[in-house]
């Protein structure tokens, strides 16, 4: 189906905007400068983050397994 002429062009995106992209370059570079800048910090923190993540991904990760549903299954006749 043809556009409608009677209702124009459509409005341009946020982000295809001279404010959008501006947002955007800022946002990259101060997502640059935070990671550079607190690196160190991250780093020294990932030992812990796996050891955590552990625990994390058994609990979260085991509800496929089908644990818990041995006797539910009905015997077919």
């Amino acid at each position: 189906m043809p556009p409608d002429p009677n209702l124009g062009p459509e409005p341009t995106p946020f982000w295809r905007t001279r404010y959008g992209i501006g947002l955007l370059v800022l946002g990259g570079v101060g997502g640059y400068f935070l990671l550079t800048e607190h690196l160190a910090h991250v780093a020294g923190a990932l030992p812990y983050l796996l050891l955590l993540a552990c625990p994390l991904m058994h609990v979260f990760m085991h509800h496929g397994h089908g644990h818990g549903h041995h006797g539910d299954k009905q015997k077919a006749d």
